[in-house]
């Protein structure tokens, strides 16, 4: 730490808690085995940095790959990671018709001296942050401007993760808004040598980034027999009980093999709401890699996490009692069949775009309802693919299932990557994915679907930003986030990346609604009730009723923990029963969709 980074703690209060850090690492080697640790809080006000806006923006300087400051690691070579054969399973498509309408939209950070970006985003009720390798900037939402830009490690003035320890080299951020707490929260990863790794991270005491914020070094050294493992590639999601960090786990020291799988990291979110000591629980998963974590609505009994598991198969987990004694659970679902991408996708004006590996992109909750996507090889040309799936009450009963899925083709030559999805109050779904081909320059692309609309479709692709010019760079991404607007419940904001030049990347932010979403009105004005219950031979009945019988003859969904029944209205009612069922279970109003809120009920 520097001395101005040093002086920075001081002057605000900060604890300063990593010559103790180093003391925590978790002993992993048996899995199933869970490690606990704890770290004390710094507190940092951005209000107190001078400049507010540091220049890191459109860098002139040379641009170094982040795994050029990485130690020496590559993606393992898993069996799980195969070509499975193949299954008569459909997946949708698009759709021709434009449902997607465009709102704000401005720059977001540009040029770093690092590369790829990572773009990740947060909105909240005024702000928006975006993080990207190796920086932080808040936006003012509603005029798209600059308020509050630095660095993440100790080359800022101070770096924002510099006065809980952090050297010259963090890497990997992301952020999200906590929508249940309404705080916004920043993870960064750190690894030097063969002795150090960490995982930081900041959470807001408020819901404007502008001010107070509670950081955390953590160790993320993982112990596995005699080697210690570093981690990588973070995922990161919330739900209303804990913030969840997983990781791939390379060799830090030690003479043992390359790869220890995945990390699970618990954060019990109650303590960092208010600066006291953080406390944090670990997992692994030997055969797990890239493993994302679920940004979550509705409360959800688990936390959830998806990864690919061969071409054929998506692995979904979860984790019991996270709070508690934890546990993983592990289900394979079948997918319709796809291969890896491969070859990258061509950009006019420049070279191949590494496209990454099929790893998943993002993971999002809602209502019983999962949704992930990722890259696929299909007909000669890299496209992006999404699912949908049922939780079905899974772990604590039943098993998860796959309700639709769909690929994003651009058309002939076109080649799309990096889908992130995330579901609003209406049961609409936003998709941002990057586009190229031969002939267009690489761009970011939105699309959407109506909760009524036919399963696996998406609307027809809207362009946000479009390069001024083709990419040389290789790496893109790593990947493009998305985010569901907390004031409206509707709006979707999305970050993804662009070129400005055959060597230099910029990000553009911008929101976007699905037509006909709007949290209500229309035929939900009609909607008079929506009762759920279970009986006691544990028959789950869902019913609408309307205000008179103008809806006779229509069809209304109701769904059970994220898998949707049909019933056709008569009588100015529509209602469905399924048997059997025991425990807690979400019942949902899916079509009319946003007109009411979700319904647990509990049978015997």
């Amino acid at each position: 730490m520097t001395m101005k980074g040093f002086k920075y703690a001081l002057l605000t209060g900060a604890v300063l808690p990593w010559a103790t850090a180093l003391a925590q690492e978790s002993d992993l080697t048996q899995e199933g085995a869970v490690s606990r640790g704890t770290a004390e809080a710094v507190i940092y006000d951005t209000t107190l940095v001078d400049p507010q806006i540091q220049a890191f923006s459109n860098w002139k300087g040379k641009v170094t790959l982040v795994k050029e400051h990485l130690p020496p690691h590559s993606k393992p070579d898993l069996q799980f990671r195969r070509e499975n054969g193949s299954n008569d399973l459909p997946a949708g498509g698009l759709s021709d018709e434009v449902n997607t309408t465009p709102g704000p939209l401005f720059p977001g950070i540009s040029q770093t001296p690092w590369t790829p970006p990572d773009p990740t985003l947060a909105v909240g009720p005024t702000h928006i942050v975006e993080t990207v390798n190796m920086a932080l900037a808040f936006y003012n939402k509603s005029t798209g401007a600059l308020e509050f830009s630095q660095n993440l490690d100790n080359t800022g003035n101070p770096g924002f993760f510099e006065d809980v320890g952090a050297g010259n080299f963090t890497f990997d951020p992301k952020c999200f808004y906590d929508h249940y707490a309404g705080r916004f929260v920043i993870v960064a990863l750190e690894v030097y040598g063969s002795t150090q790794a960490f995982i930081d991270i900041a959470v807001s005491d408020d819901n404007n980034p502008n001010g107070t914020w509670y950081k955390y070094r953590t160790d993320a050294r993982i112990a596995v027999g005699s080697c210690r493992y570093w981690v990588d590639y973070p995922g990161f999601g919330y739900d209303h009980q804990g913030y969840y960090v997983t990781g791939n786990l390379f060799l830090l020291s030690g003479n043992c093999g390359g790869f220890g799988g995945a990390v699970f990291r618990i954060f019990n979110k109650t303590p960092l709401l208010s600066g006291q000591p953080a406390t944090f629980s670990d997992l692994r998963d030997g055969s797990a890699y890239s493993v994302q974590a679920a940004q979550s609505f509705d409360s959800p009994s688990v936390p959830y996490f998806v990864q690919d598991w061969s071409t054929t198969q998506i692995k979904i987990h979860a984790i019991r009692d996270p709070l508690g004694t934890p546990s993983l659970a592990s289900a394979i679902v079948n997918v319709p069949a796809y291969s890896y991408p491969s070859g990258g996708a061509p950009n006019s004006g420049g070279s191949s775009i590494d496209v990454l590996d099929g790893r998943i992109i993002n993971v999002f909750y809602r209502g019983g309802r999962l949704y992930a996507g990722h890259g696929v090889r299909l007909n000669s040309k890299n496209m992006a693919r999404w699912y949908q799936f049922a939780v079905n009450n899974w772990p604590n009963s039943g098993s998860p299932t796959l309700t639709q899925s769909g690929n994003i083709d651009g058309g002939s030559g076109v080649h799309t990557w990096f889908p992130a999805l995330a579901e609003n109050e209406c049961g609409d779904v936003g998709v941002v994915v990057a586009m190229s081909s031969s002939s267009t320059r690489a761009s970011v692309q939105v699309t959407g679907r109506r909760s009524s609309d036919p399963p696996g479709t998406m609307g027809a692709l809207t362009q946000l930003a479009v390069g001024t010019s083709g990419y040389n760079g290789g790496r893109w991404g790593d990947y493009f986030d998305i985010a569901v607007d907390p004031s409206d419940d509707t709006t979707f904001w999305v970050v993804g990346e662009y070129a400005t030049g055959t060597s230099n990347w910029a990000t553009w932010i911008g929101g976007y609604q699905v037509s006909d979403c709007g949290g209500g009105g229309g035929i939900c004005d009609d909607v008079q009730a929506f009762t759920a219950k279970c009986k006691r031979t544990g028959k789950i009945i869902g019913k609408v009723v309307f205000t008179s019988t103008a809806h006779d003859g229509e069809t209304v969904t109701i769904s059970i923990d994220g898998q949707p029944f049909n019933a056709t209205v008569a009588n100015g009612r529509g209602k469905v029963g399924q048997c059997c069922y025991s425990g807690n279970h979400t019942v949902a109003l899916d079509v009319p969709a946003g007109c009411k809120d979700p319904i647990v009920v509990t049978c015997p």
